[in-house]
């Protein structure tokens, strides 16, 4: 498994159930290392992450020990990119004081590489499709629609009867895509209405 930057910073929080800004604030802190280049996808972020991020925030997330001190936060996530790739483990980060990722975040981290395989396989972006909104590949199905479907009662198993050709992680990874990177502009009017 590569250590390369492959996941944006809304794709790392959603992945590792954490709020962007603190995916932020490690960037900022420079705990986490970031790579600058244009979106992979219409609508996406530009900064890129490894996916060992996904590990690293999900396991200080369950250990309770989001408030670490920056030297032991970056000693984490130092170590943690030194084990073998696509191994995760425990990692030392003080004297006698020891993270153990695999057990707090192996299941995060396979849903991660999982997500970043399936999303570079089946979601596009194509500007002679719907101006470049992405797609799933092979469709004209937006990642917004498949998001708003299932949030409106359809689930994975109805796409999969629509399009039995597309496996199911195709519509998993496109509603974890647009729910990372929510389509920009006016708000719907309607939803502000139907909340009065």
């Amino acid at each position: 498994m590569s250590a390369t930057a492959d996941l944006t910073l809304r794709e790392t929080a959603e992945l590792a159930g954490v709020s962007k800004a603190v995916v932020e604030k490690a960037v900022e802190a420079r705990v986490i290392a970031t790579r600058k280049r244009a979106p992979r996808l219409k609508g996406g972020g530009t900064l890129y992450v490894s996916v060992y991020a996904v590990a690293y925030f999900a396991a200080l997330k369950r250990a309770e020990l989001v408030d670490l001190p920056v030297k032991h936060k970056k000693a984490i996530w130092t170590k943690l990119l030194r084990l073998r790739h696509g191994d995760l483990g425990p990692v030392e980060f003080a004297r006698g004081a020891t993270l153990d990722v695999a057990t707090l975040a192996a299941g995060h981290f396979e849903a991660a590489t999982r997500y970043r395989a399936t999303r570079d396989a089946h979601i596009v972006s194509d500007p002679d499709i719907l101006g470049g909104t992405p797609v799933i590949r092979g469709t004209r199905l937006t990642v917004y629609a498949v998001l708003a479907r299932l949030k409106g009662g359809e689930t994975v198993d109805d796409f999969a009867a629509d399009y039995p050709d597309i496996p199911r992680e195709a519509f998993e990874a496109a509603a974890l895509f647009a729910e990372a990177h929510p389509r920009r502009g006016r708000p719907d009017r309607r939803r502000f209405r139907n909340a009065a």
